[in-house]
């Protein structure tokens, strides 16, 4: 993974718990990086050690920090970094789930050697669509699920999310159940 996605897990740590318990989970997993570049690859290792020494460190399951980490890459690191990319990808939530299957497209054009999941679309409905996530790297699906959610509040949209199909359970791919209520004013 790029080092944008260390950087913004170390930005979330910290807005939330403070620099030195940053430090800690560092020192936990073994990562001795002083500063991620955002346009570096790293391996994945890092950043899934990481993960798990917040989660150890902070009593929270693995899971609960995806989820928090999916919002938080949404809410503060696109849109402070990639903002205009943001908003040429949809102005709803249903538009931009939408358009998800082209981002991964425009944000390679920026990281080339962006290894990035596939997205599908399927089912689509005015109020809801399964959101299909082909991926190699194992254990994400929290994240999307975090992504999700925060591409809700963005939007100002009620949304909810379920876990229709799974890897861990023998699915060849993530399959999320995605539906959305009128956007609040």
């Amino acid at each position: 993974m790029y080092g944008m996605v260390n950087k913004a897990v170390e930005d979330m740590v910290c807005r939330n718990y403070g620099a030195p318990t940053w430090k800690r989970i560092k020192e936990q997993a073994g990562v001795d990086t002083e500063v991620f570049l955002s346009n570096e690859p790293y391996a994945d290792e890092v950043t899934y050690r990481l993960v798990a020494a917040a989660s150890e460190l902070l009593g929270t399951p693995a899971a609960n920090i995806l989820e928090a980490f999916g919002e938080h890459w949404v809410l503060h690191t696109a849109q402070e970094g990639y903002g205009p990319l943001m908003r040429a990808a949809g102005r709803s939530l249903p538009e931009f789930l939408l358009n998800l299957p082209n981002f991964h497209s425009r944000v390679a054009m920026i990281f080339p050697q962006l290894q990035p999941p596939r997205f599908e679309c399927t089912d689509i409905t005015s109020r809801s669509l399964k959101l299909h996530y082909f991926t190699h790297r194992q254990g994400l699906e929290s994240f999307v699920v975090g992504l999700v959610r925060g591409l809700g509040k963005m939007f100002g949209t009620p949304v909810t999310v379920d876990l229709a199909a799974a890897r861990v359970s023998g699915a060849d791919h993530d399959v999320f159940a995605i539906a959305w209520e009128q956007p609040t004013p």
